[in-house]
């Protein structure tokens, strides 16, 4: 008897046959595959995948021998010998690394290369697993496998990562059920017996009673005929799709509403939103819960690394959110949210626990909110990526924004994103005339200004909002407004719970008509609801600007020529934005000559992409030539490691500071002495934390006003700010006003710093 895993009972009653478990493994495997067409694939790679453990060697360790012995590269030689037309090759790098990653072909990375493990010595097998395993004729997919000649060995990796998902997440799946029930417990609940059927019903009922309780207006009537077109296109066959629609026209439920059409039109599984920004996650997860109704707080899987799930203990039992921790492992829920590094990453990964999920995004309908927030430093692999879940994963995609990229593949190169998405369908009704309908503001450029002539900008108006493109030019801009009234100051320098409060005031203040002058790098662009009759916005892509005028005359409550967004330059070189940032004002600038009527309206915006794009090149469009590395390193050298390492959409160049600022942040920290697992706890803390430059960060060590909390037992996962109340003392290191300075910190003792 040949087993797979053991137990603390030395008889081997209660243990698991290898055999039982391989075809357990294969059976939930194939399941998965089939999803997108590769079934035989799957089970092979079940069934292979603890080939090792025939061995004498294995099953002695199982004892307690204590050995060290490779159970996996056994199963992966065999693949590669079995199905020698190169898709054994490709399961070989799946079964390898189903424990330790996705290795490389050849090159060594942090992993051993596949190509060392494969002329490694192994164990001797056991004949045994010739009699109890029987493994499929072929690895052929059922139905076609869409070739694109410029990316072969890109998709060949790209359907590794996916069988690669189905396996891992399978074993981790049945291994669980396995020691679960030897426990005596049930299995674990997974995934959400609401059908997609239930949900649309329920959003149904929520649109119509929005619908009934709005007053009739020009602004109400548009929004209703775009959600009636946009579900009009549900039938429309699997693919790519684009809904572009003005900032207030109601996108974010249409898009809800199609992707659930879409998805039950066509049998696919869920619906994957993928947003930029962590707070337009919370906002929108916020959202499609509401207007799912009963059905909201189950159905809803709200995944990234902010995510405090104890901010929902009062709406949620234990078992619930079990549930729904289980669900983000692998993404087994009707409607997931999450962020574009989550999702993008995700498809790059070669670590087991980001790539479990893979298999779920295929058969599903993936939206990607704020689409044009992609980096464009690794756009041209993003956008493959986009494309093959499209071509041969069964899903559809929806580049969902009011400022389309212009990402089409056509025959036209003058007009063609190379390598891009090809047949993009737009499901919004005429987007010109949308714009057009939408027009709520003048945009004008009026020139260069001092930073006097800004202050002046800012004083002339009593309501008025500024965002520039640095913090210190933020922090200058405000301290020279400071004492009129209703100034205020947003910058991420500010933990986002101090952030949240300082909106709600303004909010509040704009209400109320009274003076209210807003200074704010970017972070106010990232879908805050706020509405102002003018705005400033310093030099920056035509995207941005578009988000900033999404933040004036928001309700359309005043004429379009009473509500302007004023361009301008700075004349202070201390302020001057970063070469990148120039290459985005310079595409503005030449835009807004050629469609200054209308520097807003889908034909400039398409224009200002192109001419973007046109600007940096392929190269500066995949700046680690992720791509071409794919393709010359073929099928024996594809290199995931490398991939994961250099696929990263923000650069961690940052390290994190707790701030004590309110009396729950306090408590969660106090709550580190004694926890015994402290997951819930950084959740709670992430809104309470500040990302400093390394340069800044060593300088408030430096100055002693920040501490690592615990290092012995957290290492310097924990870093606090060590004034006590930052929310009501004006300190030089963290100022209600201007949140954390790490320019100029204040030393203290190091007797004052023990807490």
């Amino acid at each position: 008897m040949f087993y797979a895993h053991s137990t603390e009972c030395s008889d081997a009653r209660d243990w698991q046959g290898l055999a039982d478990h391989l075809q357990a493994v294969a059976d939930l495997a194939a399941k998965r595959a089939a999803r997108f067409g590769w079934e035989n694939a799957g089970r092979a790679a079940g069934l292979l995948h603890d080939l090792g453990k025939y061995s004498p060697a294995f099953q002695r360790r199982l004892s307690g021998s204590g050995e060290r012995v490779d159970h996996s590269t056994a199963g992966a030689l065999e693949a590669k010998t079995r199905f020698p037309d190169g898709l054994g090759h490709l399961l070989a790098y799946a079964i390898a690394g189903h424990h330790a990653g996705l290795a490389n072909g050849r090159d060594a990375g942090t992993r051993t290369p596949l190509s060392d493990r494969l002329v490694a010595d192994l164990p001797t097998l056991s004949s045994r697993w010739r009699e109890e395993l029987v493994l499929p004729d072929s690895l052929h997919p059922d139905g076609a496998f869409h070739q694109r000649r410029d990316r072969p060995f890109f998709q060949m990796a790209f359907l590794t990562r996916m069988l690669f998902s189905c396996l891992v997440d399978a074993d981790f799946i049945e291994t669980e059920t396995f020691y679960t029930v030897v426990a005596g417990d049930a299995p674990p609940e997974r995934g959400n017996p609401t059908s997609l059927s239930t949900l649309r019903d329920a959003l149904n009922t929520h649109l119509d009673e929005l619908a009934a309780k709005a007053r009739k207006s020009p602004v109400n009537e548009r929004r209703a005929d775009i959600l009636h077109h946009v579900r009009a296109a549900a039938p429309e066959p699997p693919g790519h799709f684009s809904l572009t629609v003005p900032t207030g026209g109601g996108k974010t439920l249409a898009s809800l509403a199609f992707a659930l059409d879409h998805a039950i039109a066509h049998g696919m599984d869920r619906v994957i939103y993928v947003i930029p920004f962590t707070s337009i996650v919370e906002q929108n997860a916020a959202v499609f819960r509401d207007a799912l109704g009963a059905f909201g707080e189950d159905a809803v899987l709200e995944h990234h690394s902010a995510f405090d799930d104890d901010s929902r203990r009062g709406r949620q039992d234990r078992h619930s959110r079990d549930k729904l921790k289980r669900a983000s492992e692998n993404w087994d829920m009707p409607i997931v949210v999450t962020t574009a590094v989550q999702f993008f990453e995700s498809l790059f990964a070669a670590k087991t626990s980001k790539a479990r999920k893979l298999h779920n995004i295929a058969n599903s309908v993936v939206v990607l909110d704020e689409a044009q927030t992609m980096p464009l430093a690794l756009l041209r692999p993003s956008v493959a990526a986009l494309d093959e879940l499209a071509l041969n994963y069964r899903a559809s995609i929806v580049l969902c924004t009011a400022t389309q990229p212009a990402l089409e593949e056509t025959d036209n190169p003058a007009h063609s994103f190379a390598g891009g998405l090809r047949d993009v369908r737009e499901l919004a009704p005429d987007p010109h005339s949308l714009a057009q309908q939408f027009e709520r503001v003048t945009v004008r450029h009026i020139g260069t200004l001092d930073d006097d002539g800004l202050t002046e900008e800012l004083l002339d108006c009593e309501q008025v909002l500024c965002i520039v493109n640095n913090r210190r030019h933020a922090r200058a801009l405000y301290e020279s407004i400071a004492d009129s009234p209703g100034a205020y100051h947003l910058t991420t320098a500010m933990c986002a719970v101090h952030r949240r409060q300082i909106l709600a005031e303004i909010r509040e203040v704009l209400a109320s008509g009274s003076p209210c002058r807003v200074v704010s790098t970017s972070l106010i662009e990232a879908g805050v609801d706020i509405d102002f009759p003018r705005v400033l916005r310093a030099e920056a892509g035509l995207d941005s600007i578009a988000q900033a005028a999404g933040r004036c005359n928001r309700e359309g409550r005043r004429e379009s020529d009473q509500s302007e967004v004023r361009i301008f330059a700075t004349a202070n070189q201390d302020w001057a934005p970063p070469p990148e940032l120039k290459q985005f004002a310079q595409a503005t600038r030449a835009v807004l000559r050629a469609h200054g009527e209308a520097p807003l309206a889908p034909a400039a915006i398409t224009a200002y992409f192109r001419l973007l794009y046109w600007q940096k090149g392929p190269q500066e469009l995949d700046k680690h030539d992720l791509l071409g590395q794919i393709e010359t390193a073929q099928l024996d050298g594809l290199p995931f490691d490398m991939l994961e390492q250099k696929y990263r959409l923000i650069e961690n160049t940052q390290r994190s500071v707790i701030i004590p600022y309110d009396d729950r942040a306090r408590r969660a920290i106090a709550d580190l002495s004694h926890a015994e697992r402290v997951g819930g706890i950084a959740r709670t803390l992430q809104p309470y934390t500040v990302q400093v430059p390394i340069k800044g960060f060593h300088a408030l060590e430096q100055a002693g006003v920040i501490a690592a909390i615990e290092p012995d037992r957290f290492g310097d996962q924990f870093v606090l700010l060590i004034d006590e109340h930052p929310s009501e003392l004006n300190t030089n290191s963290y100022d209600p006003n201007m949140g954390l300075n790490w320019s100029d910190p204040t030393y203290r003792s190091a007797e004052s710093n023990l807490w």
